[in-house]
């Protein structure tokens, strides 16, 4: 896929082909209703203006969120994931390392994640990615044909900085304080042009340790109601986490208008971990091992390489293809030490698990104007991915010596290929279609040393329907209207038959195992909108939402016997719908200042049914039900004053008719002060996590022996981090 996004209305297309006439249709006044004389003048005014204020959230046909590249350093974040918490209708699972991302409050692989519009590869942590190296986040809350439509929530798609200025140098160090953490950083942005050629350069450097210390109480009660069991937990952690981001980038422009980009994005990212749980007993009996020791080191590297040929055609056809390679290797080692039950031996183990992924992806668009009021495109995505997986389990006394049936070995192969066609029909000048098709199928294939060879074939087509329409006879009023067909596809570890064993195996920290079985999971989705512009960067806006999933997949805890195991498995259809109300605007778009201050404010609901478990509470596994977030930004001379505060609702979900799952109330508050000394110099500081409101978290399980109930509290701290950004 390209690396920027198909920009699906008319003046889009026309910006990117040179097609002035194109936009002249766009003009707010028609050629019937204009002077002749008058005509060619009033297009051309229509040209440049166009060109000079396109905003695709308001012109884009297909809906979506462009975050810029101000908005996502505003807060001086080192991770993605906390900016993405304060972007309306998206919400994280946690900040800092290993959080999930979702649209809808959906998890569970709902929301599809792009880097450069390809999907995210198989081992990477986003939240390695520092939001220094990102130009822009897109936000589509509708599927598109162009991208991959394993989009039942949306696709968030991160667009690397691309952009070439001249002779730009800027150099940026920060470092983050708090009661639990320490944090450098450092970045280097370097960029020039040397007549046809143009380079840039960014690097970014991270490092994060931080301690913790969950609290973990789990109680045991029979059908009575009677408990016959209560336990008490803590697991002093401390962890490093550090990474280095590189994303080189040359342009050049040939003779006849064709450019050739090299692309390179590199990560390397190493987390490391130590712990000591400690399990006090105080009613019934003591777990296989109340004292855990654990020490993990954990390492990953990507490396992937974008050659992006684009040439146009004299008659203002486009034909833009990619070629990337891709490498990600992992690693992890872990130690464990458990004992303080005489009934069970000690437990001394060495885990080392490691694996290497390599991919081909061919990407593809022709896009043409040639048809007055039509932007045609037509493309392919095709991909072969393989992979090596290895997992050894020794003594930690011989971690050398092989133990029976402790070494296991697999490997996997994925290859894809979509191929797709759109069309955007600007109707009249206040109403524009978009007609799409994507057919994609994904054939997986996997085997090893302890499981035979598993085959996996899938095939979806999806057509996709949007429209933009204007209401005349006002300033800024338009709806939307999407109605799309999405799925979402088993990953490579949901399939593979592998047994991943817990140290204190129960029905609240069960084995897992995947599954070869899974099917995907299919939606018909239908989404609405209002939006009201009334002045520059104002924004009123309120859309509804519906999805309708076959073959809905949970996590299904169950006795096999000797112990607990929890599978994926395909479990009848669900429902998700929701609400998302949104304003932004600045204060003099409401009443007569001349102060600078700009506003900004998100609410979402989500509703869910899923028809195989009973009620209540029968919601998709871990849907956030509210969020909301609230916002200013304040300008005065060279200092520049903002706050965030996002909330976000937990509850009970019953994931089965004996599971039941919790999630707190997660509240969040943060600030920052910019001051520009000079052009060249200025300072930023932010604070985050303000309100330190503690995430609890809560599992149950129901059989006829009773009740078991595990409940964690997570602390989180404030911090505040300075960063000194300069330009040479």
């Amino acid at each position: 896929m390209p690396a920027f996004p198909f920009r699906l209305t008319i003046v889009a297309a026309a910006v990117a082909a040179a097609m002035v006439p194109v936009h002249a249709q766009q003009a707010p006044v028609s050629k019937e209703q204009a002077p002749a004389a008058d005509s060619q003048k009033i297009q051309q005014v229509e040209v440049k203006g166009a060109a000079a204020s396109y905003d695709p959230r308001r012109d884009d046909t297909a809906s979506k969120i462009v975050v810029n590249n101000e908005e996502i350093v505003k807060y001086g974040d080192t991770n993605v994931l906390d900016v993405l918490k304060r972007v309306p209708g998206v919400t994280v699972s946690s900040s800092g390392r290993g959080g999930e991302i979702r649209m809808r409050g959906l998890g569970n692989g709902y929301t599809q994640i792009l880097l450069n519009g390809e999907r995210a590869p198989a081992g990477f942590d986003i939240s390695s990615l520092s939001p220094e190296v990102i130009e822009r986040i897109e936000v589509l809350r509708a599927a598109s044909a162009e991208f991959s439509t394993q989009s039942i929530a949306g696709t968030i798609n991160v667009v690397l900085k691309k952009s070439v200025k001249a002779a730009q140098r800027e150099l940026k160090l920060g470092y983050g304080h708090g009661a639990a953490q320490n944090s450098p950083t450092a970045s280097l942005q370097l960029s020039d042009k040397l007549g046809k050629l143009s380079y840039s350069f960014a690097m970014n450097v991270f490092q994060n340790r931080f301690t913790n210390e969950p609290e973990t109480i789990e109680t045991f009660f029979n059908p009575a109601g009677v408990m016959t069991g209560l336990r008490q937990s803590k697991t002093p952690q401390d962890a490093r986490i550090s990474a280095v981001n590189l994303t080189p980038r040359i342009n050049y422009t040939f003779g006849n208008g064709d450019t050739l980009t090299s692309q390179t994005f590199a990560n390397w990212a190493n987390f490391s971990q130590v712990e000591a749980g400690r399990i006090e007993t105080l009613l019934g009996p003591i777990p296989a091992y109340p004292r855990l020791d654990q020490s993990m080191t954990n390492h990953n590297h990507v490396f992937r390489e974008e050659l992006n040929w684009v040439h146009k055609f004299e008659s203002g056809a486009k034909l833009d293809a990619k070629l990337s390679g891709l490498y990600v290797g992992a690693g992890n080692s872990m130690y464990r030490f458990g004992g303080g039950n005489p009934a069970a031996s000690p437990l001394s183990a060495f885990i080392e698990s490691d694996a290497a992924v390599r991919g081909l992806t061919s990407t593809g668009k022709y896009t043409s104007s040639r048809f007055e009021g039509h932007a045609l495109a037509f493309g392919w995505d095709g991909g072969y991915q393989s992979g090596d997986d290895r997992r050894l389990e020794r003594d930690a006394a011989a971690p050398t010596v092989s133990l029976p049936g402790g070494d296991e070995f697999y490997e996997s192969a994925v290859s894809r290929l979509a191929v797709y066609g759109q069309d955007e029909w600007n109707v009249t000048p206040a109403w524009s279609v978009y007609l799409g098709a994507r057919w994609e199928g994904i054939r997986t294939s996997t085997e090893g040393n302890t499981y035979a060879q598993v085959k996996n074939n899938s095939s979806v087509l999806s057509p996709i329907a949007q429209t933009l329409y204007k209401i005349p006879g006002t300033k800024g009023d338009q709806l939307r209207l999407a109605v799309t067909r999405t799925y979402k596809a088993p990953n490579q570890q949901q399939i593979i038959p592998h047994r991943f064993t817990s140290v204190n195996n129960s029905q609240t920290e069960p084995d897992s195992i995947g599954n070869p079985n899974l099917k995907p999971e299919l939606a018909l989705g239908i989404d609405a909108s209002w939006e009201h512009y009334w002045a520059e960067g104002a924004l009123l806006s309120a859309s509804v939402s519906s999805r309708r999933i076959t073959d809905y997949t949970r996590s299904l805890v169950v006795f096999d016997g000797a112990r607990w195991v929890s599978t994926p498995t395909n479990s009848g259809n669900a429902k998700t719908y929701g609400v998302e109300l949104e304003a932004k605007f600045p204060l003099k778009a409401v009443m007569e200042t001349t102060t600078n201050l700009d506003l900004r404010a998100s609410l979402s609901r989500n509703w869910s049914t899923v028809d195989s478990v009973p009620g209540p509470d029968n919601r998709l596994d871990g849907q956030t039900p509210l969020s909301a977030t609230l916002g200013a930004d304040y300008k005065t001379g060279a200092l520049t004053l903002g706050g965030s505060y996002v909330f976000k609702n937990g509850g009970f979900v019953r994931v089965s008719g004996n599971q039941i799952s919790y999630q707190s109330v997660r509240r969040d508050l943060d600030l920052y002060a910019l001051w520009k000394f000079t052009p060249k110099l200025q300072l930023r500081v932010a604070t985050s996590n303000l309100l330190a409101q503690d995430v609890i978290s809560q599992s149950s399980y129901t059989t006829a022996a009773g009740t078991q109930t595990s409940r964690t509290l997570n602390p989180v701290h404030r911090s505040v981090r300075a960063t000194v950004e300069m330009k040479f």
